[in-house]
């Protein structure tokens, strides 16, 4: 048995992780605590359906238009710099827009939702950058469990927002205390970030030993990224096919948040609590995949995995949308949920796999992601009112299907080719 003390570097790396988890953590938990006031957002300003839309629509837009040059930034001024920034854009814009609630301000909302859209969308790639340097300093998948710190966030932000609500605690006190709490947390996990220029021997994601630069050079790299380089990221096949990958598992994810609750009531004309226990079911689904699912990432790679995932996400969404009996259709809203679980943090992972190009690849991966995310649960809304949510949502094994069939481009440079048969 082997019981030396870890090295000061391996202990550095320990904190890194929780510092990492920290963020993702922090993150879930200050969206799910906006999601849930929008109901007293609504009140506040008198807003229809269609307006609410257009509101949120308004911060989707915000991420969009920030993900892209996402990765030119972080290379700039670093992973660490970048998340605490972007943190305190996104709180800003979060109290600006709850300031407009309070004095009835329209245009104080919709300009602090853009806002804080722009924070969101770069805090999300900048982290997403840091946990890939840190998972290939490690030498094995630790994204998904990065994601799932994220999932447990909403959670938590979630049941809190609730408990305060029955207080009766006002919206905006509620989203200040957070917002100051979020910022206070990411202030303090970026302090344990990874430095760049720590560079060394290095296990690889695919198990052999090889000397690379620092991943973390690709997340604070001397010189930064030009909007030339930038621009030439989004000519890279390779990258662009890891886009469709995580695509498919964004909207696969972003259809069922949306919409798997409603189509549980009003396809099987069942109570609120059903809708609601299904989406805790996909929730649950996905958050015990993400933890338990990265032993399977190391013993059988990346594209098995995502081959897996697309596989039971498909099954899962036709069980759903097809089967008359509401537990079978529980039963398919748990395999989409596994299928949906690992998809967007082996696609990140997937684009970090080069250090050197990592940042740019990551905010492409990224833009094309949240795209899908922010976009394709509302145009599933449009389909919806043609044939109703259960059939609507059929349309997700589309992008699965495409998924499935370019999973080939998400290996690592050094795995072996035999995983093409997986």
């Amino acid at each position: 048995m082997n019981t030396s003390a870890p090295t000061a570097a391996e202990r550095r790396l320990r904190t890194a992780t929780w510092a990492v988890l920290g963020v993702f953590a922090a993150a879930g938990f200050g969206m799910a605590t906006w999601f849930s006031r929008i109901p007293a957002v609504r009140d506040g300003l008198g807003y229809s359906e269609s307006q609410m839309g257009l509101l949120l629509l308004t911060a989707s837009v915000g991420s969009i238009i920030a993900l892209p040059v996402s990765g030119m930034i972080t290379s700039r001024i670093g992973a660490g710099r970048a998340v605490l920034f972007f943190t305190a854009v996104s709180a800003v814009g979060y109290t600006v827009a709850c300031l407009g609630v309070g004095a009835e301000e329209h245009l104080w909302v919709r300009a602090g939702m853009f806002v804080a859209g722009i924070g969101v969308g770069v805090w999300d790639a900048a982290m997403n950058l840091e946990g890939a340097a840190v998972e290939q300093r490690l030498g094995r998948a630790i994204m998904p469990r990065f994601h799932a710190a994220f999932s447990v966030g909403t959670v938590v932000g979630a049941a809190l927002g609730a408990g305060i609500i029955r207080l009766g605690v006002d919206l905006l006190w509620h989203l200040a205390g957070v917002v100051v709490l979020y910022t206070v947390v990411v202030a303090l996990c970026v302090r344990a970030f990874q430095p760049a220029h720590d560079a060394g021997p290095q296990t690889s994601m695919a198990g052999a030993q090889d000397t690379i630069a620092d991943p973390a050079a690709a997340v604070e790299p001397s010189h930064g990224h030009s909007l030339k380089d930038t621009l030439a990221t989004w000519r890279e096949p390779r990258t662009l096919l890891v886009g469709l990958i995580v695509m498919g598992a964004a909207l696969t994810e972003g259809a069922a948040n949306d919409w798997v609750g409603l189509a549980v009531v009003d396809g099987f004309d069942a109570p609120e609590e059903l809708g609601a226990t299904a989406l805790a079911i996909f929730l649950g689904a996905m958050t015990i995949t993400r933890l338990a699912g990265t032993r399977l990432i190391d013993r059988l790679g990346r594209v098995w995995v995502l081959r897996a995932s697309g596989a039971s996400a498909i099954a899962g969404v036709l069980l759903f949308g097809l089967v008359p009996s509401l537990p079978l259709a529980l039963v398919g809203v748990a395999l989409w949920g596994v299928g949906a679980a690992l998809g967007f943090p082996l696609g990140m992972s997937a684009a970090s796999d080069e250090p050197a190009r990592a940042a740019l690849r990551v905010s492409v991966v990224a833009t094309i992601g949240y795209s899908a995310f922010f976009v394709g649960p509302a145009l599933i809304g449009f389909l919806a009112d043609v044939t109703g949510y259960r059939l609507a949502l059929l349309v997700l094994a589309a992008p699965l299907v495409l998924a499935l069939f370019v999973a080939g481009a998400a290996r690592p440079p050094q795995e072996p080719a035999r995983d093409e048969t997986a």
